[in-house]
């Protein structure tokens, strides 16, 4: 069991270089989140891959990352946010190289999975990290902080995509998204400290049962509402990663105009993490997110009408800025609902049934455009998934019960 009284203590180094570090690595996974879609045409013929071997790879790295954040936030609990977080980097970054030797359809799945291991891993002990250091304080503002790095890290693979020569080999994008995280797990090894000690003293008490921490002692309508908005926020959010290049093709425009679009959408998503985490910390959770969904649903029918390449880039980058903000502060806000000792369980768990919903969203689009529908409808349909969100959302917060610390 982590110690609370360590916890509350704070980390022995500084504040920056430790956001500065879980920076690092959320700019790195965000990288990788979207390395495949970046890679996919040139990767896709390359190894002759059908749409439903391609759609299974991608289904596969998300399930892995699913099964990593459970088992990443419970390990991290019980030994440490530290040790789980360098070798879930180590990992990732391994499998991901892993990916650059892959030669067929199933050496590739096998790669994108154990990538997905260690993306997960990594993921709720960021969370639980950003909580333990900020320890109530501006909690929303320095969770936003340090996962505008995955968006930043998203629209670098963006721009790679947009500069890179035609016929470069797709191994390079994996190849600098498999050195990254091995050259910054040996930094992260001597410079990171524990945020959250394994407590020494007295004898081994058993582990809190899984149930319990997330619907024990009256959690059980707040972990539900947490789960609810974390996966339709990624439905959203996970669309318009996926979809966003579509629509920009579909409104007339050339495929080389389509990765300025979504990093548009990633680079002001930096900027909505920082100022909605800033509003949350406050005004609190409800108003500023519930005007971040609101504002959300006006956007998507503005891109979903909107015609040249101006037009889209800005609509794209409000979408961004409320949608990707929107989530990176629900990162930020998980831990709160849940004993010190078990934040890295708890939002190991939110990590993963939000997965889901990032799994839904593009399989919800390709259901619809191959029934016929334009891209710009698709787009409109996620209006009532923000709505259920914003729902969910009020009702994590109507009586807020928060019982990190």
């Amino acid at each position: 069991m982590v110690d609370q009284a360590a916890a509350r203590a704070g980390p022995s180094a500084s504040a920056t270089v430790i956001i500065g570090l879980c920076f690092a690595v959320a700019m790195i996974e965000g990288y990788d989140l979207q390395a495949m879609g970046v890679a996919a045409p040139r990767l896709v013929p390359a190894l002759h891959l059908s749409p439903g071997q391609t759609s299974l790879v991608l289904t596969a790295s998300m399930l892995g990352l699913i099964i990593g954040a459970v088992i990443g936030g419970r390990a991290a609990d019980r030994i440490g946010r530290r040790p789980v977080l360098i070798a879930a980097v180590a990992a990732f970054g391994l499998f991901s190289l892993g990916t650059v030797l892959a030669h067929d359809y199933p050496t590739l799945l096998v790669a994108r999975a154990a990538t997905g291991l260690g993306l997960g891993g990594a993921l709720p002990n960021l969370i639980a990290i950003a909580a333990d250091i900020a320890q109530g304080r501006r909690q929303a503002a320095t969770g936003g902080l340090i996962f505008g790095g995955m968006a930043l890290g998203g629209a670098g693979a963006a721009l790679l995509a947009l500069l890179t020569p035609k016929g470069l080999d797709w191994r390079l994008i994996f190849a600098v998204g498999g050195a990254a995280p091995l050259l910054l797990a040996p930094l992260l090894a001597a410079a990171l400290p524990e945020t959250g000690r394994p407590s020494t003293a007295g004898p081994a008490s058993p582990p809190t049962p899984y149930g319990r921490i997330l619907f024990g002692d009256g959690r059980a309508a707040a972990t539900l509402a947490l789960w609810a908005a974390f996966i339709l926020t990624l439905v959203v959010l996970y669309l318009l990663v996926n979809w966003l290049p579509l629509l920009v093709v579909a409104k007339g425009l050339t495929p080389k105009a389509a990765p300025i679009a979504s990093i548009s959408l990633n680079l002001c998503g930096v900027a909505g993490a920082l100022v909605l985490g800033g509003l949350v910390d406050r005004f609190g959770l409800r108003w500023p997110m519930l005007a971040a969904y609101l504002g959300l649903i006006g956007s998507l029918g503005g891109l979903a009408g909107a015609t040249g390449l101006g037009p889209i880039v800005v609509g794209s980058g409000i979408a961004g800025f409320l949608v990707i903000g929107a989530q990176f502060v629900l990162y930020g806000a998980a831990p709160d609902y849940y004993p010190a000792h078990a934040r890295g369980a708890g939002a190991g768990a939110a990590v993963g049934a939000g997965r889901i919903g990032s799994m839904i969203g593009p399989l919800v689009a390709g259901v619809m455009l191959s029934r016929g529908a334009s891209a710009a409808a698709v787009v409109l349909a996620m209006t009532p998934v923000v709505a259920a969100a914003g729902a969910a959302l009020l009702i994590l917060t109507w009586r807020e019960r928060r019982v990190g610390g």
